[in-house]
């Protein structure tokens, strides 16, 4: 079993950055396999909608970067939870850049007819912010089911931490270290 852990923050250490180190604890706890992509240090286009003209043989896109190891370990994984900071009330670049250039994934699946990443998986959700507005997280969590529903993985869980601006001050707060572990034990217990 392989739960793949994706983080979109810029700043390693970060809230976000240790919230999603607990979650794949928490899977690895279960004999899970983790691995976790730092979106931040890889070199990742926006999408450039040349997706509509045309896809490659696996209906991924066709820009040659570091996207293609991301559609790869994504189709490969068992489960996949996705880590963000908010910012300016939504998910962060690096998190929106890599959403976006799965748009290839929905043209393939909804107008080629060609299910990209067949089988279902389990997906959890993690998210921070420095304020405390909800509507903030709604927004985050609206894009990410509807990226998750695009690459077939079911929003099984989420972990929201709103009010943590300062680098790890997310390790004052043990109750929201232990929802992160257990969101990870719980995804890898849904994985197929």
């Amino acid at each position: 079993m392989k739960v793949i852990g994706i983080s979109g923050s810029p700043r390693r250490g970060g809230n976000t950055d240790i919230l999603l180190e607990e979650a794949l604890r928490g899977a690895a706890s279960r004999g899970a396999e983790t691995e976790k992509i730092v979106l931040n240090e890889l070199k990742v286009s926006p999408c450039q909608e040349e997706e509509y003209e045309n896809v490659n043989d696996e209906g991924l896109s066709v820009v040659d970067d570091d996207m293609r190891t991301v559609f790869r370990k994504v189709r490969e994984a068992d489960a996949l939870i996705l880590a963000s900071p908010v910012f300016f009330g939504s998910l962060s670049a690096q998190t929106k850049i890599m959403i976006d250039r799965f748009q290839c994934v929905w043209l393939a699946k909804n107008i080629l007819k060609r299910d990209v990443f067949a089988g279902r998986r389990a997906g959890g959700f993690i998210c921070v912010e420095a304020t405390s507005r909800e509507d903030f997280f709604d927004n985050a969590r609206s894009i990410v089911r509807h990226f998750f529903a695009t690459i077939n993985v079911e929003y099984k869980k989420e972990v929201f931490c709103p009010g943590v601006a300062k680098k790890a001050a997310v390790l004052d707060h043990p109750n929201v270290l232990e929802r992160a572990y257990e969101l990870g034990r719980g995804i890898a217990g849904e994985a197929r």
